[in-house]
């Protein structure tokens, strides 16, 4: 049950200690990563590090409410399944979190089991809509994070995966250098040089057109 869940990490912002710690025992153990986090400034912090697939979060927090941050994720992501608490049924604020996209609103006190059953759903779709068709007949799931071929599985290594990962979020932007080698290396010195080499080498697994060198600026991927 909830084997779907294993690769999922989910933001979930909530002031109320006790009620934070109620969902992370009812239903934390079923995702790769369950964030907990106390304010909506906090929130939307965790929300850029973690890049969460989902993100429920109460509508009254201190420093940045449910639907300030609904409305600042919404400017970079407009499809991330987004659940708000709630601990009334404020009708105001219920249509404004429908004017941001809000996924669904739960009115507390609710049952853990049902917040967990409509998750499930939304995985069902988010991995759907996860997988991405690339140039050259290769798609790249990004929920598993994994590169195919015709169907056909190919290996990568960690530090490949983290780049491709990069490039299909990014769809056509161009990742520059300095972008590449923070996500692949972090705050290590790394040279030209051995970026080119990466890529060259990657390429030579996958195909030379499946990664666009932008002269001068960066790399893409390939999209249909």
């Amino acid at each position: 049950m909830y084997k779907a869940f294993k690769n999922i990490t989910i933001l979930v912002a909530e002031d109320e200690l006790e009620l934070a710690k109620l969902m992370t025992n009812a239903i934390g153990e079923y995702f790769k990563k369950f964030i907990i986090v106390h304010d909506g400034e906090e929130a939307l912090k965790a929300y850029h590090q973690y890049h969460p697939d989902i993100v429920v979060t109460d509508i009254l927090m201190p420093k940045l409410t449910g639907l300030e941050l609904l409305q600042k994720i919404r400017e970079v992501d407009e499809k991330i399944p987004i659940v708000i608490l709630s601990a009334h049924s404020d009708s105001p604020k219920l249509l404004k979190a429908i004017d941001y996209s809000v996924s669904k609103y739960f009115i507390k006190p609710f049952d853990p089991d049902d917040l967990l059953e409509y998750l499930e759903k939304s995985i069902e779709k988010l991995h759907l809509n996860s997988i991405k068709k690339l140039g050259d007949n290769f798609t790249f799931d990004l929920q598993k994070q994994k590169l195919f071929y015709k169907k056909i599985l190919i290996e990568l290594t960690k530090r490949e995966v983290l780049f491709m990962t990069l490039l299909v979020e990014q769809k056509k932007q161009t990742c520059n250098d300095k972008l590449i080698k923070r996500t692949l290396w972090g705050d290590e010195n790394i040279s030209h040089e051995r970026l080119r080499t990466f890529i060259r080498r990657l390429r030579a697994k996958t195909s030379k057109n499946l990664i666009i060198n932008n002269s001068g600026f960066g790399y893409t991927i390939a999209t249909l």
